[in-house]
């Protein structure tokens, strides 16, 4: 008996990335650089002080009037657990899309739009939670040069039972 060579299809499909070769927006939290599929991006705005909401998380900065629809703002430095940063001149507010709910994400900045293709994106280590991320929201981690850049799962991550803005039976 031949065995079936280790590169067949069957090994893409273990990788299971989110986003299979598509393009990213990139964008900083503190000194790194994360990538989410620019599908998912509606557009992005300068930030602006949203109404606070009482007794809301605190990476819930609260809501903005959005063209007559009310949108949460959350911060994802803090929900990261990244250090805070000031807010500065380059902060702004990703507006995404998440499976028709509309949500509003700060960023220190937005850095490009990049394209990659599945091959460019690895798998992330597996590991505990340590420092700022959930292994879990994170795809995979692209090379780019001498860039680095963390490919996120931005739904999972918002559809994460903490913050519960997404139902995940829309998924399904």
């Amino acid at each position: 008996m031949i065995a079936a060579p280790a590169h067949t299809s069957s090994r893409s499909s273990t990788t299971q990335a989110t986003s299979p070769a598509g393009e990213y927006l990139t964008f900083r939290l503190g000194s790194e650089e994360y990538g989410i599929d620019i599908l998912r991006v509606q557009e992005i705005r300068s930030y602006e002080r949203p109404t606070r909401l009482a007794q809301s998380p605190d990476f819930i900065k609260g809501v903005i009037d959005l063209r007559g629809r009310i949108v949460p703002i959350l911060d994802l430095r803090l929900k990261l657990g990244c250090p805070e940063a000031n807010y500065t001149d380059f902060t702004v507010v990703i507006i995404l899309d998440i499976g028709g709910t509309v949500i509003g994400a700060v960023v220190d900045a937005v850095a490009d739009v990049v394209s990659l293709a599945p091959e460019l994106i690895k798998p992330a280590p597996q590991f505990e939670r340590q420092g700022n991320v959930d292994p879990a929201f994170v795809t995979g981690i692209a090379s780019l040069g001498d860039r680095m850049l963390i490919v996120m799962d931005i739904e999972a991550l918002l559809s994460s039972d903490e913050i519960g803005l997404v139902a995940k039976a829309s998924h399904g």
